[in-house]
């Protein structure tokens, strides 16, 4: 067998584009570097990158020393099964990045829910304390498109990520809870738990991990709790009270935010200034997608949380939205748990409006009196789903699009999703109130 040599980019898209572009600012791509890529299934983005920078197309049968994987691919994944064998490190983005910058100091953060909203948070909250901080890794943009460019890093990390990150150490890392979700990648819900757990594997007695009360986890690690009911530095002095904190800003997502922001700050010997801290999450913006108000036509809000496919988050977004609510759901199934979903909405929602795919499936799961709107496309079920939605509720409430079903039946992701429901929600307020009436198929 030939000896392992050089570097293969196992699939592309986001973070395997964000690795080449890397690897080329690095001097180590381009003809006769020895940097070669494989992609089952190549965007149009993807193969311009690469003949723009001159990376050939490898094969997973050569010896590789080092193979970097993109999130997507199951670690698992008979070719990456077969590349170990042949001598093959297998790393993701996330690991490269640590090794080629060992001096940026990381905030990692995972979860099940809340993960994206709170590494967004924890930058803020940095860079208002004067730091340099940007935020990436599983959210736009890769992270190693930002370790140049950044002082510090708050990076969300998924389970995925988070299988291929050996020797990963970090400073500050937080847990912002864990429930059950991709069960058909891990397969068991132990699987998936340990993979969200690899985020501490690393870490040592000086580093801190950031733990939500009532959670407990073998780490050497100092823990650090929170909860949603306080703000708090971990000395206990109070930061902001959570009545304060700007609409669609989760008290639990600030909370764990701060003592992160907290740690890195001692971490790098700078002083902690709860007042700063309290100014900061006074002017922080909720992240796109995440259980945003995004209209309003009288006592109507519209609140977009497309991105709620897990039932941790789907719950989250029921107990935080005014009532009542007409609740958007639809999609694709993923064989989230619906018994803790049909208990929050009890005395809450008014009526569920069921789109998509798997809308009236979900809708009858769930017990709830419900409408099913029609669309032969994306953009026209939610047009269909937003205007039922308001002519449920009578001049008051929540039309909350939190759709449990993933957004692959007719939407390119859970974004585009979520772009569509504001577009109708903003075009249909810009109408005016609406005539009473409602075709539609009712339970």
């Amino acid at each position: 067998m030939n000896p392992a040599t050089g570097v293969l980019i196992y699939g592309l898209g986001r973070s395997g584009r964000g690795v080449a572009r890397f690897l080329a600012r690095e001097g180590r791509a381009g003809p006769g570097q020895g940097v070669h890529w494989l992609d089952a299934r190549p965007s149009g983005e993807d193969l311009a990158l690469m003949a723009e920078l001159g990376l050939q197309q490898g094969n997973a049968a050569h010896a590789y020393e080092t193979v970097i994987a993109a999130p997507g691919v199951p670690i698992d994944h008979p070719d990456l099964v077969a590349l170990r064998a042949r001598g093959a490190e297998v790393i993701g983005e996330v690991a490269l990045a640590a090794r080629s910058r060992p001096e940026l100091p990381m905030v990692g953060v995972t979860g099940t829910a809340g993960k994206g909203s709170t590494t967004v948070l924890i930058a803020h909250l940095l860079r208002a304390c004067g730091l340099g901080a940007q935020e990436g890794g599983n959210i736009d943009p890769p992270l190693l498109d930002v370790v140049d460019s950044a002082e510090v890093a708050a990076v969300e990390l998924s389970s995925f990520q988070l299988e291929r990150v050996p020797g990963l150490r970090l400073p500050v890392a937080v847990i912002t809870n864990l429930g059950v979700d991709h069960l058909d990648r891990h397969r068991t819900v132990k699987a998936y738990h340990a993979a969200k757990r690899n985020i501490t594997a690393g870490q040592l007695a000086d580093d801190v991990l950031v733990l939500p009360q009532g959670l407990s986890l073998p780490t050497r690690a100092q823990v650090r709790r929170f909860s949603a009911a306080r703000i708090a530095l971990q000395s206990g002095a109070e930061v902001l009270p959570v009545g304060e904190l700007p609409e669609g800003i989760h008290p639990a997502n600030a909370a764990a935010a701060v003592l992160a922001a907290e740690a890195l700050l001692e971490h790098l010997g700078r002083p902690v200034s709860a007042h700063t801290l309290a100014e900061g999450l006074r002017r922080a913006a909720p992240m796109p997608g995440r259980f945003e108000t995004v209209a309003r036509l009288g006592g109507v809000r519209f609140v977009e949380d497309s991105i709620a496919t897990r039932t941790i988050a789907v719950q989250a977004a029921l107990e935080r939205a005014a009532a009542p609510i007409a609740w958007l759901v639809g999609g694709r199934d993923k064989g989230a748990e619906l018994e803790p979903l049909r208990q929050a909405a009890q005395g809450r929602v008014t009526r569920v409006i069921a789109f998509g795919e798997d809308g009236e499936a979900l809708a009858r799961a769930l017990g709830l009196p419900y409408d099913v709107v029609p669309g032969a496309s994306g953009d026209e079920s939610m047009d269909n789903a937003v205007q039922a939605g308001l002519q449920a509720l009578d001049g008051a409430g929540t039309v909350l699009l939190a759709p449990i079903g993933t957004s692959f039946d007719q939407f390119r992701d859970y974004r585009s999703r979520g772009e569509s429901f504001r577009r109708a929600a903003r075009a249909l307020c810009a109408a005016g109130p609406p005539e009473p009436a409602g075709p539609g198929v009712k339970a």
